[in-house]
């Protein structure tokens, strides 16, 4: 998960963005009744999401000061799809999180301007007042409460990913890693996960993972295809995602397992949580969440609780 550190577990009149269609069947996480789905074809569609209009009693929580500015920064790594990530053009984040920037911010009654930035600052930029939000498949963990605040919106697990001709079976959870060498995206909880199954490991008398970690997710993919590491390590959906668009070259390998909420990180002094908060709960009462959701396949993480944590 995008415990982009430390713990990741990452819309105008009309939008149209070509997304691919995550459908098919279903992964369950064991003893937590939920599903994860996992994708079933690569065909493309044209999905549609109404812009919603700006809801009067939602501004009036923006702070006066960003009012009047009339955007925030949302930093995102747009190196993680189906959540973020670079569209075909070279220069557009799409995804997820992407179409929930527009959707908020027109309920907000401000823009929400993607900023493209390694997840491993923008904790750091949230802090020093470099960014106004964190939008990033963001796992919300008790280190993360500690330095940031967060707006609950989602929810995932983990999973692991292979080359189609892997012969591995992991189905044990973290302990499915000792022996092996593992890719993961500096940041993740994935890589927090990954390094501590090394103490896991070595107390129940196996030998050790190797953690691989690279500054991109699709860096960690292409150590998983080049045989530099035996599998790859990411948040469920995405993990899905990237076997998806692999075009067969990798798999799922086991259960997703750690599920864990998302949410849109702030600065402990920032105002912004209050109101996105109230902007999510629109966003869910008028069906436009779980229309991003669909859109990109991801509609088994939904949540109807969303709180400031």
């Amino acid at each position: 998960m995008k415990y982009h550190q430390s713990s990741r577990n990452r819309r105008r009149s009309q939008i149209a963005v070509v997304a691919v269609a995550l459908s098919g069947a279903a992964l369950l996480i064991p003893g937590t009744g939920m599903a994860f789905a996992t994708p079933a074809s690569t065909h493309h569609v044209n999905v549609t999401i109404p812009t919603p209009p700006k809801d009067p009693t939602v501004a009036a929580l923006v702070p006066a000061s960003i009012r009047q500015k009339g955007s925030v920064t949302a930093a995102m790594d747009a190196t993680y799809p189906p959540d973020e990530f670079v569209a075909a053009n070279g220069t557009t984040i799409i995804g997820m999180d992407a179409d929930f920037n527009v959707a908020l911010g027109a309920v907000m009654g401000i823009k929400w301007i993607p900023v493209n930035a390694t997840f491993d600052t923008i904790i750091v930029g949230l802090e020093s007042k470099k960014f106004d939000i964190g939008n990033t498949s963001f796992t919300v963990t008790a280190a993360r409460e500690k330095q940031i605040n967060f707006v609950t919106y989602f929810q995932a697990g983990e999973g692991y990913y292979v080359k189609t001709s892997s012969t591995l079976k992991l189905n044990n959870g973290l302990m499915s890693l000792c022996g092996l060498a593992v890719a993961v995206e500096t940041g993740t909880t994935e890589q927090t996960d990954a390094q501590s199954a090394v103490g896991l490991c070595t107390k129940a008398g196996k030998k050790a993972d190797t953690v691989l970690p690279f500054a991109s997710q699709s860096n960690a993919n292409l150590a998983v295809s080049s045989g530099r590491a035996q599998l790859g390590f990411a948040d469920s959906q995405v993990a899905g995602y990237i076997v998806q668009q692999s075009h067969g070259t990798f798999k799922l390998d086991g259960k997703p397992f750690g599920v864990a909420p998302y949410g849109f990180g702030f600065a402990k002094s920032s105002k912004l949580d209050v109101a996105t908060l109230a902007a999510v709960k629109v966003l869910m009462h008028d069906g436009i969440y779980m229309k991003i959701l669909d859109k990109w396949g991801v509609q088994a993480g939904a949540i109807t609780n969303p709180k400031i944590v």
